[in-house]
This record gives C-alpha cells, sequence and structure tokens, in this order.
C-alpha cells in the first residue's frame, strides 16, 4: 500500500474529504480547512486536483470564502455526474444549537477548477450525501433530529430533471434505539437502493442501512450491516462486481478514532436484512499514531486498471490534520 500527501499545511487543520474522478481520470479533492475540529473559525471549503493518479496535487482552489465560527460551509461531497460535470453538496452551519434548520448549497464544475455560485437545495440537515442513479435520478441526503424522539434521523429529496425541481423532503431512515446519520447510497441493482449509515451512539455499535426497491422514493428498513464502529462509510461498487465500504472505526469506550478501515462485501449481501447472512472482509487502510489521533471521512475511486486510491484526513507526524492518499490493489491487501 502505498501512501501520499494529498495536502499537508502545518499552519492549519485540513480534514473531512471526499474524492471524484471525472472521465479523463483527474482526481478532485474536496475537504475542509479550519482552526481545529471542534473549532470551525477561519473554516472554508478547498480542493485539489492530480492529473497522475494522486501521485501529486495541485495548489490549493478555495470553494468557499472563510467563515467565522457560528456561520461556514462545514462538510462536502464530491461526484462525477454522469454528463462529465462534478458536483459538490455541503451544508452551511449559521447556528451550531440549530442544526435542525442547517442549509444546503450545490456546486457544478466542467473541469474540477471553475464552479459555479452555489444554489441552495431544499433539505434540512448535515453531512449531506448526492448519488446519481442509472436512470439519472439524483438523490440528496442530510441528518438532523427526529423531533419526537431526540433521535439522529435521515431525511432525503430527490430530482428527476437533474436538479432543475425537487421532491419534498422525507424521512430516509429512522429508529428510535439509534442515532442515524452520515449516509451513503449506492445502487445495487436497477430500481435497488442501498442506504449505508453511521450509528452515532460512540458505543461501536453497527453500520446501519435502509433498502429501497423504487428507485429511492420509499425506504425499508433499518438493517444491521456487520460493520462494528463504522464511522461515515463510502460506498461504491467496484470493477468486479463487488461493494467497497470504506470508513473511520470507533470501537467505543475510553478510546479515540485511530484507524480507517475497508470492507469488501459481495453484491447479494446488500439486500441482506439478516446481521448473520451478510459477508464483510474488513481490512486496514490507515493508522493514526498521534499521542492525540483523528481521523477518517474517506473518499475514493477506482482506476481502470483495478487500483483504488483513498483519501482520508489523519493527524498521525503532522502538529495539525492533514489529507492523505493510499493507493493500492485488493488481491495485494486481502490476499498477502
Amino acid at each position: 500500500m502505498q501512501k501520499f500527501i494529498v495536502s499537508r499545511d502545518d499552519t492549519i487543520y485540513e480534514a473531512w474529504p471526499d474524492l471524484a474522478m471525472g472521465a479523463d481520470g483527474r482526481l478532485v479533492c474536496i475537504f475542509s480547512e479550519c482552526t481545529a475540529h471542534t473549532n470551525r473559525e477561519l473554516a472554508r471549503l478547498t480542493i485539489r486536483i492530480s492529473d497522475d493518479r494522486g501521485r501529486s496535487w495541485s495548489d490549493k482552489i478555495y470553494l468557499s470564502e472563510r467563515g467565522k465560527r457560528n456561520a461556514y460551509f462545514n462538510c462536502a461531497r464530491i461526484f462525477s455526474l454522469a454528463d462529465g460535470r462534478y458536483a459538490v453538496v455541503c451544508d452551511f452551519l449559521e447556528n451550531e444549537s440549530n442544526v435542525d434548520n442547517m442549509r444546503n448549497f450545490i456546486w457544478y464544475s466542467d473541469d474540477g477548477v471553475n464552479w459555479s455560485e452555489p444554489t441552495e437545495l431544499p433539505i434540512h440537515g448535515i453531512v449531506p450525501d448526492f448519488y446519481e442513479t442509472s436512470n439519472g435520478r439524483w438523490i440528496v441526503s442530510a441528518h438532523h433530529a427526529l423531533p419526537e424522539t431526540g433521535k439522529l434521523t435521515e431525511y432525503f429529496i430527490y430530482s428527476d430533471d437533474k436538479g432543475q425541481s425537487w421532491s419534498e423532503q422525507a424521512i430516509l431512515a429512522a429508529d428510535p434505539r439509534y442515532n442515524l446519520c452520515e449516509a451513503s447510497v449506492l445502487e445495487v441493482a436497477p430500481n435497488t437502493l442501498v442506504t449505508y449509515m453511521r450509528e452515532n451512539s460512540g458505543q461501536g455499535w453497527d453500520c446501519f442501512k435502509a433498502i429501497s426497491y423504487d428507485n429511492g422514493t420509499s425506504w425499508e428498513g433499518v438493517y444491521n450491516v456487520p460493520l462494528p464502529g463504522c464511522h461515515r462509510p463510502k460506498a461504491g461498487i467496484l470493477n468486479n462486481g463487488d461493494i467497497l465500504i470504506t470508513y473511520r472505526f470507533l470501537q467505543g469506550g475510553r478510546s479515540a478514532t485511530q484507524n480507517m478501515f475497508g470492507a469488501v462485501m459481495p453484491r447479494d449481501s446488500a439486500t441482506m436484512t439478516v446481521r448473520g447472512e451478510q459477508l464483510a472482509r474488513i481490512f486496514p487502510i490507515d493508522f493514526d499514531r498521534s499521542r492525540t489521533p483523528d481521523l477518517g471521512y474517506t473518499g475514493w475511486v477506482q482506476f481502470d486498471d483495478g487500483e483504488i486510491y483513498v483519501v482520508d484526513y489523519i493527524v498521525d507526524d503532522a502538529p495539525k490534520a492533514q489529507i492523505r492518499g493510499s493507493a493500492f490493489r485488493l488481491d495485494e491487501v486481502l490476499l498477502g
């Protein structure tokens, strides 16, 4: 497994990355700069580009102006659209005591360098996800607390006309036992979608999922996934048809987040609703050696020749968090 520095600036905290690849192989990594994990003063969305498979990266490109402590863009996702454009979605926090009403925005770019002005989306919550299905439906999700239970709940909207109009906001997944958040939507068969989610009680509980059999119009579940301690899953389909999920591992207890894992699952496990029937092969990707570790929030792509490139943020040998790239092939990782 090869390691690369995507971005390291020891004067500022860099975290929460995501990654997209264009049709020409260009990699676009988006992340946030800020003062610290718990202090988002000076936060701004930042982009670096690689045209050599993540071996070197461009200077920083800024998608937003610097924010203030209680007014800033928070956690972005980036995607490659079927029409060749890139899309970024991100939440904007104006008052941290009122997460339920956080606004979300979307930007577009043809090249990853020049971006449109942001357009507001009709969904409230934080840490949004964006997904485009094979028939062109766009799905955006975000989470906030359900008033009746106080538990974190995943909400969604969808568009069938490339973002010109949107459905009303509705619940994607809710359970009075769990705090469900940080969704990653994935199409596993025509009209069949699975949303993988973090459980945010800090107890090391499983990843959870909801399933849709009507292209994301309605959802059922939630169901356990045999990935304990799974934070901010990033799911996708590999070249061979299997599912890869990358995520931060939090085992619960007093331990900090210090491991970043990947899990390979066969496609048929996605719609299985019994935990014991699902298969997952988990492997390590990154480890934070710092005495005050902080890492995770991954994005990944796979090249035509099979190489996988993952980005995450990590402290490790830096005074503040940095963005790191990991390049590997699954036959090397899983077979030794």
